[in-house]
């Protein structure tokens, strides 16, 4: 495979005008090659090539019906069917596929011909509960995209009571890296002199939001758990357990878009 200045450049037989076709890295995502950040380092990394040339474009759309799409030179496809599954994750293993300090990932627990899916809304190591894997990417777009707001829904316990204007707070925005939060809804469900336990629902997944949140009202989580993310809910799923979601589940997942449209927030 030559890697001189000339071969980087599409061929002109590729659907590369803006706008027309599909974007390369959602291609390569359909066919199974991993999240988005996974297969655009393939990309910037010269190992993907179209019609016999390679491509380090991200922003590249093509054809697939027609371009010739490989991987190191070997053949890429689409993959024809869509898989979704769901996850409970337990504490201690970290969301990625693979992880340079040798942690547990939580790949390890799907099956394995699971473990080239991508994941829709990251946890971090000490969280728990849903996580959502697919292929399809139109749906990961759906689930994650601040435009579409999708509500996350968390069990939440902190180290101590609010006050009344610190869960106001919490409701109206609080400051933490990135910028202030949009409203959540934050419900208080019990508490005593040392805890308190709350039912926390947000529409957007900033890296440990939840945490900096609690932090920014001077609380620290002792636990936290996403019980639903959009119409799909956890249940009575055990921890460290996936299963498929089913037809309904699926349609329900895509039935957001049209009611999202339809009553903008």
């Amino acid at each position: 495979m030559s890697s001189s200045a000339s071969s980087t450049k599409t061929s002109s037989k590729t659907a590369s005008k803006s706008g027309e076709g599909t974007r390369l890295n959602r291609f390569l995502a359909d066919c199974g090659l991993g999240s988005r950040r996974k297969v655009e380092a393939l990309i910037t990394e010269g190992r993907i090539s179209i019609n016999g040339r390679i491509c380090t474009d991200l922003a590249q759309r093509l054809e697939p019906a027609k371009d010739q799409v490989s991987l190191d030179g070997k053949a890429v496809t689409a993959n024809q069917e869509k898989q979704y599954l769901i996850l409970n994750k337990p504490r201690g293993y970290v969301v990625s596929q693979s992880d340079e300090l040798g942690r547990e990932t939580v790949y390890a627990l799907l099956p394995e011909k699971s473990r080239q899916l991508a994941y829709a809304g990251r946890l971090d190591k000490n969280s728990e509960g849903l996580l959502l894997f697919t292929n399809d990417t139109a749906l990961i777009n759906l689930l994650t995209h601040p435009n579409y707001k999708v509500e996350k829904v968390y069990k939440v316990d902190i180290d101590r009571p609010l006050r009344k204007k610190e869960l106001d707070a919490l409701r109206r925005g609080v400051e933490i890296e990135g910028g202030l939060t949009m409203p959540a809804g934050i419900y208080v469900k019990s508490e005593t002199e040392t805890s308190m336990s709350l039912k926390v629902v947000i529409t957007e997944g900033r890296k440990r939001q939840i945490r900096q949140m609690m932090e920014a009202v001077g609380a620290k989580v002792r636990s936290l758990k996403r019980l639903q993310f959009g119409p799909l809910k956890l249940k009575d799923l055990p921890t460290g357990r996936w299963r498929k979601l089913e037809p309904g589940e699926v349609r329900a997942l895509f039935a957001q878009k049209k009611n999202l449209r339809d009553n903008p927030r």
